[in-house]
């Protein structure tokens, strides 16, 4: 994980020289195809060399769901283990990462009559709730004290509703028990080295074509600026370019303000993110040994290969 423009894409195409890897992007502008430059795709020989799966599974006209992620990226590290490798989640989508190993449950919204009747039988019998939830989810009821009424209540309430009890809701999505894992953050030195980075990123986007890759988009006639691919930051300032809307240099400024603005979203999101290690550097080698110290600390085995 780490903010745009921390340099995550070339790192894990690094690593995947010395570890048995498989990278999963997480991302949710690199999904789109023909979407490249304002996406600052890997390039086509490194994908050919490393694919990146979950990229470039959409056209910039169709949109794309959390919940269809979370289906995507379980049966893609399933696929990956079955194959022996380690699937390599990388990417900045924090909120991705976030419904992936916490779950992003659908839950009704409250009902009013199934709750009175609920509540009717609390009348005759206190301990009703939890003996009622203990019978149709024994995970659930576990986990809720029985004198939590408040959640006892809803909890049953989702199963009236829904059919399905709060556990199995919550197991469609969740990965955190299933699997091992292990988390990692870049981040910069200090926001000045990666503000420059951005600034850097932008002006090399421009230069290689960014304004005719949007012009093609603009051209196709079934696209337009509400669609989740033409919101992605870059290419809705560059539409609003095309549309005559603002100058050239107000779209330029306008990129470089969203970057930052994303930037700062995703590093409040890793200040608060548990069980992460953070590495400082932007270079490869270096991080490549500073994750190999920490699996050898936390790990009596590590097997990795060598290039």
């Amino acid at each position: 994980m780490g903010p745009t423009g921390c340099g995550k894409s070339k790192i894990a195409i690094y690593l995947r020289k010395y570890f048995p890897i498989e990278i999963i992007s997480v991302d949710s502008a690199l999904i789109y195809r023909g979407m490249d430059i304002g996406t600052d795709k890997p390039s086509y020989l490194d994908l050919k060399t490393h694919p990146h799966r979950l990229l470039n599974i959409k056209d910039p006209s169709e949109s794309y769901s959390v919940a269809e992620f979370i289906k995507d990226a379980n049966k893609e590290i399933k696929n990956i283990l079955k194959s022996g490798n380690i699937p390599l989640l990388v990417g900045g989508t924090m909120f991705y990462y976030h419904a992936l190993l916490h779950g992003l449950s659908e839950l009704p919204a409250a009902n009013f009559e199934i709750r009175q009747y609920l509540l009717n039988q609390v009348k005759y019998n206190k301990y009703f709730l939890y003996e009622k939830l203990k019978l149709i989810d024994p995970t659930s009821a576990n986990n809720i004290h029985k004198n939590d009424s408040q959640r006892l209540l809803r909890a049953l309430e989702i199963f009236y509703i829904s059919g399905k009890t709060l556990t199995s809701l919550k197991k469609n999505t969740m990965i955190q028990s299933e699997y091992n894992i292990i988390q990692f953050a870049i981040l910069p030195k200090n926001k000045e080295w990666l503000y420059q980075k951005i600034e850097f990123r932008i002006k090399k986007m421009l230069l290689l074509g960014f304004e005719k890759e949007v012009e093609y988009l603009f051209s196709r006639g079934d696209l337009n600026k509400y669609l989740p691919s033409i919101r992605c930051i870059g290419y809705r300032q560059m539409w609003e370019y095309l549309e005559k809307k603002i100058n050239y240099e107000e779209m330029i400024k306008k990129i470089i303000f969203a970057t930052r603005k994303l930037a700062k979203h995703q590093l409040t999101w890793l200040k608060k993110w548990k069980d992460i290690y953070s590495l400082t550097s932007s270079s490869p080698n270096i991080i490549f040994t500073e994750i190999l110290n920490i699996l050898k600390k936390k790990y009596k085995f590590i097997f990795f290969k060598y290039e």
